[in-house]
């Protein structure tokens, strides 16, 4: 019985999030509580799981609200778009760079974790290049997606929050190991934006006779009144000294990541908007974006603390194991892995973490797989699709900004982005990060 109505939550919630019935929130919370009452707990017990899974969660809900608020904040001061526009600069004229320099761009872009915030700044600014040098606005998307997905890999960027939340650890210390994925990672991403400039290049000669006469630069994009009013070019280099320092304290571990973040967003506020109404202008501005990912948190917590505490979880991972063959259990989170790409066109990122990875996790613990290897594996499997996917809001606004079909992207970016991921994946096992049973 715990089996059927853990599997009926699990799959009831995925499918609401497919369908974008309701929002994650109201699936994650009011499900689970009508699972758990059919299934015959009390009220005591209901809120003991309550408390538990909340309890798992918190630390990681502190960090991504003031995450969310730092890096916001920093966008504000105007800490990247120089660094965006510099390399806007450097790359002109030269097919090549220009391809290289948009996965760079892309990863600047991306520090802060939001994708609508990376779209925002990196179409803008690299469209009019690619359209100057007659380059396919698709590859732009392509490199963008594909690098933005791997730089998403960072604790407060969403998915690892994700996989800590459903492991109950601390998300700083469960994304160390993955930082070396990331490197080897945007390696590939970097040598496959070599390969589709020269590619690209020998296209533009070939269609137009000859490459395109850059002259003069590509100028930044204007800023308009209200963020010439919030940017602090003359503060630039402090709030780069700021944004170092977060960094290192927060790699050290000597402090919880959400502390460390709650004093970086007081230090840069102060330095950058002395008085309170400004502050709290800055706070409200971000707001948003830092409750909406609180609130699915808080609600993921809940959802598998009821899931975990009733022994649901337990049960269908037994049951599972039951009709699976054995042979293939301790290599579970290894074939999710590589369909994730595949994965990431008909589950949202909610139900892929939140409706899928708690069971494979609870099916490969049985089956003698430590849980944060079955959290990489399927972390690694698919977030280099993170934005090759009609489910993100965030490509659906770039594309509408460059005036660009979502199933060309697809058709374009699809199959380049499940080899970076199935690459990457294999390079997880060869360096020991994702371990063969």
């Amino acid at each position: 019985m715990l089996t059927l109505i853990g599997l009926a939550i699990i799959l009831v919630i995925v499918g609401l999030l497919i369908t974008e019935k309701v929002s994650p929130v109201i699936a994650m919370v009011l499900v689970p509580f009508i699972g758990i009452l059919v299934a015959g707990f009390d009220l005591g017990q209901i809120k003991e799981f309550y408390g538990d899974g909340a309890k798992s969660v918190i630390q990681i809900v502190i960090m991504f609200i003031f995450a969310i608020l730092f890096f916001g904040i920093m966008s504000d001061v105007g800490l990247f778009r120089p660094l965006i526009d510099k390399l806007v600069q450097l790359t002109r004229g030269n097919i090549v760079a220009v391809s290289v320099g948009t996965v760079l761009v892309s990863v600047v872009a991306q520090l802060d974790g939001a994708g609508a915030t990376t779209f925002l700044l990196v179409v803008p600014a690299l469209l009019p290049l690619y359209k100057k040098l007659h380059m396919n606005p698709y590859m732009l998307f392509l490199l963008l997606a594909s690098s933005a997905g791997v730089v998403n890999m960072l604790p407060w960027g969403g998915p690892t929050g994700r996989v800590a939340t459903v492991l109950e650890m601390d998300v700083n210390e469960l994304y160390q190991p993955l930082f070396s994925v990331q490197v080897i990672a945007l390696t590939y991403i970097v040598a496959l934006a070599t390969f589709l400039g020269i590619k690209e290049k020998r296209r533009i000669t070939k269609e137009f006779g000859v490459l395109p006469d850059v002259s003069e630069l590509i100028k930044p994009v204007e800023l308009s009144d209200e963020e010439k009013a919030l940017a602090r070019p003359k503060l630039f280099w402090v709030n780069v000294a700021i944004f170092v320092l977060t960094m290192a304290l927060l790699f050290s571990g000597k402090l919880p990541p959400g502390y460390v973040f709650m004093i970086a967003t007081s230090v840069i506020l102060l330095v950058n908007y002395r008085s309170p109404k400004e502050q709290l202008a800055r706070i409200n501005a971000h707001a948003g974006g830092a409750i909406v990912m609180a609130s699915i948190i808080l609600a993921a917590g809940t959802f598998l603390g009821i899931l975990k505490g009733s022994g649901m979880l337990d049960s269908i991972a037994h049951d599972l194991v039951k009709v699976l063959p054995s042979a293939s259990l301790p290599y579970l989170h290894i074939i999710i892995g590589i369909i994730g790409i595949p994965l990431e066109l008909v589950l949202s990122t909610d139900a892929y973490y939140f409706g899928l990875f708690p069971v494979v996790e609870q099916i490969t613990t049985q089956a003698g797989v430590a849980p944060t290897s079955a959290g990489y594996a399927m972390l690694i499997g698919s977030i280099v699709g993170t934005f090759v996917t009609p489910l993100s809001p965030a490509l659906w606004m770039g594309l509408g900004l460059a005036n660009l079909s979502m199933g060309k992207h697809i058709r374009y970016s699809f199959f380049w982005i499940w080899g970076l991921s199935l690459l990457t994946l294999a390079s997880a096992i060869v360096i020991g990060v994702v371990p063969l049973p």
